[in-house]
This record gives structure tokens, C-alpha cells and sequence, in this order.
């Protein structure tokens, strides 16, 4: 949590440097890409949870011992680096999208897709806080599920 709001106080002063006709520009632009590229490699860290466990469950790595014990390790790791890596990608998500507010949108399938998946996304820290005091029935899973969906979608397409 600190690391988080150490990032988001670092890149609001760096933010705050930027006189506002440099906003339009290719630089300022490719400066908030950056933050983009660097929460899709928190969000994989992320996913790679899910990804592991979905292995698991459907028996895929039942017939190699060797890669069954490095999973084991693989999904420890991914388990405890979770929610710090969650964290670290919402900071760097939320200097993206004020990044794209200062540039400028326009409507086109990126920004649309990117929009969509903000709006997807405000749930699964909630439902994540709830998931962790038991309270959740699936909700996490599901958002986090569709934001990866159309998180891909904006990073890719």
C-alpha cells in the first residue's frame, strides 16, 4: 500500500512539473503510455494467480512431476504477491487514466475500451476487500475476469 501511494504521489509531482500546453504533445503522451505497460506487467503477475489455479483444477500437470512441483512454487508466489502487485497496478492505472484525461480523448476503440475497462475495474478492489472478509460470493472473480477481458482488449487492439 505504500509502494502505491508512493507511485501515485511520485507521478502526480512529476504531474505537476509538465507546464499544461505540453499536455497535447507526443511526449506527454508516450510518458502515460509508460504507466500503461508497467500496470499490464503488475496486472499479469496478477492474473498469473488465476491462471495457475485453472491449471490446477483442470488436471493439466498431473503427469509431470517436475512441472507439477515448480506450479506448486509458481502459485505460492502468485498467491502472496497478489494483492501487492494489485495494488502497484491500480496506482499505476489510475496515473494512466488521468494521464489520458489530460491528453485529451477521443472516441475511438482504445480510449473506448480503456473507459470500459476503468469502469469494470472500480468493483474488484471492493469485491476483493470483501473476498478477503468472506463476505463475497464470486464477485471478484467475475469483475476481475471481465476487466482482464477488456483490459486485453485495450493493450492489444
Amino acid at each position: 500500500m505504500a509502494l502505491a501511494i508512493g507511485i501515485v504521489a511520485w507521478k502526480f509531482w512529476q504531474l505537476y512539473q509538465y507546464p499544461s500546453p505540453t499536455f497535447h504533445t507526443k511526449a506527454f503522451k508516450a510518458t502515460f503510455k509508460d504507466e500503461g505497460s508497467l500496470a499490464r506487467l503488475a496486472l499479469f503477475v496478477v492474473l498469473a494467480h488465476y491462471a495457475i489455479l485453472f491449471v490446477f483444477q483442470k488436471g493439466l500437470v498431473d503427469r509431470w512431476n517436475d512441472v507439477k512441483k515448480w506450479m506448486i512454487v509458481a502459485s505460492r508466489l502468485a498467491r502472496k504477491w497478489h494483492t501487492p502487485a494489485a495494488l502497484v497496478a491500480l496506482a499505476l492505472i489510475f496515473i494512466h487514466v488521468i494521464g489520458a484525461f489530460l491528453y485529451g480523448i477521443e472516441l475511438d476503440f482504445s480510449n473506448v475500451s480503456g473507459l470500459l475497462a476503468l469502469l469494470v475495474l472500480l468493483p474488484v478492489p471492493i469485491s476483493g476487500l470483501l473476498r478477503y472478509r468472506k463476505l463475497d460470493k464470486k464477485w471478484h472473480l467475475r469483475t476481475g475476469l471481465a476487466f482482464a477481458f477488456l483490459f486485453l482488449l485495450h493493450a492489444f487492439l
